[in-house]
């Protein structure tokens, strides 16, 4: 499998390839070695005749594209639509790239593809398991590594199918978020009269959008915010952590739900919101605190969930905020006096990014840790629920079942191997910052 370049944030903040695509469209003859131009022969009538038999292609056709990078890759075709003033076969495609995650996505122009490589459609479980085994690992976290998707164990396969068809095809290209210009990854349900935008403008701090630049300027010239409205419960260095409840900020929470829609993509909360808090994580300079990220989480949970949802904005991946915001998580959790863990089912990204984050918690304990210690006493230190820390700890293999108790078995050479393969730790949560009290204890 070819190798294809990960997007990355340009300086004003929007994705792009680190290679460019060819253009398409004026195609010159080739130029001999001594730069003398070599005359094409044109094409026979017979090929003409099947390529035009085969278009507008059919959705579901699959078919070689060239990507951005300038190289072919395999696509299935999601979505078309004719171009206006067009000739007959003139349409645009929304396109799959196979190998690769949804959010690469797009739709392109017919001179893209390689319409000699047109196949027909082959069975979608033995396409899916071929495609899993040619990518590496290494490809699949390059490509994946930047989000935490949790909270969709109501989606059965028919609903999960019914919101894959709603949200096959991006409606938002790009936003406009403070000095960033970010290209999105996946559909957002924004309301109705969105439906023809692009683009769209937000203002960062109460993450209201509009369709016009002018219209950012106008409400910018308005709007007195600069945070996020809620109560700021954290202050470390150029670090911000806002509160923000869902009842008393609906719009906000809302909004910050159509935001995150954009970047997550089985994501389902977006209207009712009065049953969650939101914590933003900002950075903050004289002209306010921007944000970077978040996590949400209900205010009562039977399930001992300390998180339902967490994002960190593109612009500000790779910089260890993702990592924060799981350890802020789980000081709250600590400040409640009770154990917390994730909303079920993770991504596998999310179960890949909390092993990281249990793995090097408890085995810090366990290095530092003399004589024995019990799983609930690592639960209780931690704020980590005893199942998380077992199944950590078997994957491991630093666990043994004897004489019908769980035991622990801490070799200080095989902790140091796991925590130096776990990573580090992402920036440190400084706890004598955060002043927070906890919901259910606020008037």
């Amino acid at each position: 499998m070819g190798s294809i370049d990960t997007p990355t944030i340009t300086e004003n903040g929007s994705t792009q390839s680190q290679a460019a695509a060819p253009s398409g469209g004026d195609h010159k003859p080739p130029a001999s070695a001594n730069g003398a131009q070599v005359e094409v022969s044109p094409e026979p009538e017979g090929t003409k005749k099947r390529r035009s038999s085969m278009l507008p292609l059919e959705v579901g056709t699959r078919v070689m594209c060239r990507w951005r990078d300038g190289k072919y890759h395999p696509v299935k075709v999601i979505e078309r639509r004719k171009m206006p003033y067009a000739v007959p076969y003139d349409y645009e495609y929304y396109v799959h790239y196979t190998e690769f995650n949804r959010r690469l996505d797009e739709w392109v122009k017919l001179e893209q593809l390689d319409l000699d490589s047109v196949e027909t459609v082959v069975d979608e479980k033995v396409e899916d398991k071929v495609t899993s085994l040619k990518m590496t690992r290494h490809q699949k976290r390059k490509i994946d590594e930047t989000h935490v998707e949790v909270g969709h164990e109501e989606l059965d396969a028919a609903s999960l199918r019914e919101h894959e068809e709603f949200t096959k095809v991006k409606n938002i290209a790009t936003i406009e978020l403070g000095r960033y210009e970010i290209e999105t990854w996946y559909f957002s349900p924004f309301p109705p009269e969105y439906n023809d935008s692009l683009k769209l403008y937000f203002c960062e701090f109460c993450l209201n959008f509009m369709k016009r630049k002018e219209q950012l300027q106008r409400h910018m010239r308005k709007c007195d915010l600069k945070h996020p409205p809620g109560d700021e419960i954290y202050r470390s260095g150029t670090l911000s952590m806002f509160e923000v409840d869902g009842k008393k900020n609906k719009v906000y929470g809302q909004n910050l739900c159509y935001l995150a829609k954009l970047f997550l993509d089985h994501k389902t909360l977006y209207y009712d919101v009065d049953l969650f808090l939101f914590y933003v994580l900002c950075e903050c300079d004289d002209r306010g605190c921007h944000m970077v990220g978040y996590f949400s989480k209900e205010k009562h949970s039977e399930e001992s969930y300390n998180l339902a949802c967490i994002l960190t904005l593109p612009p500000y991946q790779r910089k260890g905020y993702g990592k924060f915001l799981i350890a802020f998580s789980y000081e709250l959790s600590k400040k409640e006096g009770k154990v917390g863990t994730p909303e079920r089912p993770l991504s596998d990204l999310g179960l890949l990014s909390y092993r990281g984050y249990w793995t090097r918690v408890l085995l810090d304990i366990l290095k530092k840790h003399k004589g024995n210690i019990s799983i609930k006493e690592l639960s209780d230190m931690t704020a980590i629920k005893a199942e998380d820390i077992l199944t950590t700890l078997q994957s491991l293999e630093l666990i043994q079942y004897r004489k019908g108790q769980h035991v622990i078995c801490a070799d200080p050479k095989v902790l140091d191997r796991h925590l130096k393969a776990a990573g580090r730790g992402g920036l440190e949560v400084d706890v004598s910052k955060l002043i927070w009290t906890p919901y259910k204890e606020q008037s």
